[in-house]
């Protein structure tokens, strides 16, 4: 019997993205899984920790003795110092994968031309950018824009990048090719991402 790969992700966006791309690369490529198959089989189990402190997930999960995949959003410094010690910690755990994304998030490996196609907003954006907080601040100052972006209250600017999040990891995911992430996606790294969960996911159950 092969026990479900427990796949750990920072929250419920990151499952949409990485189901809707793995469903749209499965296509182009049948040799790549398929997540949400994957997950309808019970072949995939995910597991969002939620954000915050990320250590004690390194082993929380070891007394189950399943295959693990942990994705982390790289971030940017001093937080992804402390996201790949912890990254460290899981690869030194015999069938586990962790890593950290080389984007500063998923967000980042949309391509600009899905996300003008969903909203409407000519957006351009470096791997290192904060890609909601430009977009739900764009579409703030086209919309609305009374006030500077900067004088709304914290709470309202995280409400809008909330908003934002939501739909980029699932209508303007939908709208990604092959062609689209290869240009936001150069080295490949979801494509591996992929790969690894389909070689984690034939460990048996001890």
């Amino acid at each position: 019997m092969i026990a479900p790969v427990i796949c750990v992700v920072e929250g419920r966006h990151d499952i949409e993205f990485l189901c809707r791309i793995s469903t749209m690369l499965h296509a182009d490529d049948p040799q790549l899984p398929d997540l949400r198959e994957m997950e309808r089989r019970q072949e995939i189990v995910f597991m969002p920790c939620g954000g915050g402190d990320f250590s004690s997930w390194s082993w929380r999960l070891s007394g189950l003795d399943h295959a693990e995949f942990h994705l982390l959003d790289r971030d940017v410094s001093p937080v992804t110092e402390k996201r790949q010690q912890w990254v460290n910690l899981v690869n030194a755990r015999p069938h586990c994968r962790a890593v950290l994304t080389q984007h500063r998030s998923l967000e980042n490996y949309i391509h600009p031309a899905a996300i003008l196609e969903v909203s409407g907003l000519q957006v351009t954006f470096s791997a290192n950018d904060h890609v909601a907080n430009l977009i739900a601040r764009q579409a703030y100052e086209r919309h609305e824009g009374r006030l500077p972006w900067e004088s709304l209250l914290g709470v309202n600017r995280k409400r809008r990048r909330a908003k934002v999040k939501a739909w980029l990891s699932t209508l303007a995911t939908e709208r990604m090719t092959p062609q689209r992430l290869a240009q936001q996606d150069p080295a490949g790294e979801v494509r591996f991402w992929l790969e690894t969960i389909a070689r984690l996911a034939k460990k048996p159950l001890a």
